[in-house]
């Protein structure tokens, strides 16, 4: 399955750690992966990710022709070092406006292939984007 979405990873606990940024075009993904690999976190890829399961469990990686690229807005396609692939143990959903978060959400999950995936939706130009999603991977996702 393809996923129109971008998938950064963060080494937690001895492993990495797979996000999946959802949103529709222009809704901020790769702005949101850029600030977050800034703060330690690796792409996998952007714009789209191949989601695949593995013994369960559920993976990304980046189509042959993307990997090792991502758009940044107002500067072109850069390559980039990346991880050739994550376990996926979120699912960020890019929301348009601030107010569009709700504060205190209740857990909420999407079914990516047969794997229930938690749910963190975010307006990704917050200054504290990357702390959030850092904060839910510990809280939410953390086990292998």
């Amino acid at each position: 399955m393809i996923a129109h979405a971008g998938l950064i990873a963060l080494r937690l606990g001895g492993g990495w750690r797979g996000v999946l940024i959802q949103g529709p075009s222009g809704s901020g993904k790769s702005d949101l992966a850029l600030r977050a690999i800034g703060q330690g976190f690796r792409l996998v890829a952007d714009d789209r990710t191949v989601l695949f399961l593995s013994a369960g469990r559920l993976f990304g990686r980046a189509p042959g022709a993307l990997h090792g690229l991502i758009e940044i807005r107002g500067v072109g396609v850069a390559r980039m070092a990346v991880l050739n692939l994550a376990p996926v143990v979120l699912s960020v959903r890019c929301k348009t406006t601030p107010d569009a978060v709700e504060r205190h959400p209740e857990s909420t999950f999407i079914d990516l292939l047969g794997v229930a995936t938690p749910i963190l939706d975010l307006w990704p130009f917050e200054n504290s984007a990357p702390a959030k999603i850092s904060r839910a991977i510990e809280h939410l996702g953390a086990r292998p």
